[in-house]
């Protein structure tokens, strides 16, 4: 089954992407498969345990489920002085 979320990339993950977001079709089951998926897709730099992940604003888990409509937002870690 294939579901339609909207992926955000910040930062770091949005100069390597080349946008700031997407909307895909996905069989991922799980938000970690997402990333992989946006990862293989964009060669993405950051290994998923450097990153958080948030779903319609809120943080959540990497194995919390994919639900069709939502807005993922993958976010690196942030630099500064």
């Amino acid at each position: 089954m294939s579901l339609r979320v909207e992926v955000l990339y910040f930062a770091a993950l949005r100069d390597a992407a080349g946008i700031a977001s997407e909307h895909v079709d996905t069989g991922a089951t799980d938000l970690s498969a997402l990333y992989v998926e946006a990862q293989a897709r964009h060669a993405l730099p950051f290994a998923q345990k450097q990153l958080r992940v948030a779903v319609d604003g809120v943080f959540a888990g990497w194995n919390d489920p994919v639900l069709s409509g939502s807005t993922v937002a993958f976010i690196p870690p942030v630099s500064g002085g």
